[in-house]
């Protein structure tokens, strides 16, 4: 569960990091090239390994929720469902990793304050 959402947040991160037309096309058009690109590169490099090491997975999880949230609200307000011509591709990417960290931040509500005094 934990590394699908981890290898698609990093292997975004090459066409951030290399400056890929694709990518910067995507933060010109949300008005955040360059340092938007390489900054949200630099959480999602975060919160990868976060999602991967077993005992922040939780963390990892609620910070890959809101950026993936806020891709998936890009896409429906100023980029559209398809970029570029990529079929989608890049939507139903945050659409699978919101998912999978959906289902890690459950997995692992226990080990979240906020939620661990609820139960």
């Amino acid at each position: 569960m934990r590394i699908i959402p981890a290898v698609i947040l990093l292997q975004t991160l090459f066409f951030k990091f290399s400056a890929a037309p694709e990518s910067v096309f995507i933060f010109e058009k949300l008005g955040l090239e360059p340092w938007g690109r390489i900054g949200l590169g630099l959480v999602e490099l975060l919160v990868a390994f976060l999602i991967l090491i077993p005992r922040t997975t939780w963390i990892g999880a609620l910070l890959g929720i809101g950026i993936m949230l806020g891709a998936l609200f890009s896409h429906l307000t100023q980029l559209g469902i398809v970029v570029q011509n990529d079929g989608g591709t890049l939507f139903i990417l945050a659409l699978v990793t919101l998912a999978f960290c959906l289902i890690l931040a459950w997995q692992n509500r226990s080990r979240i304050p906020l939620v661990k005094n609820l139960f």
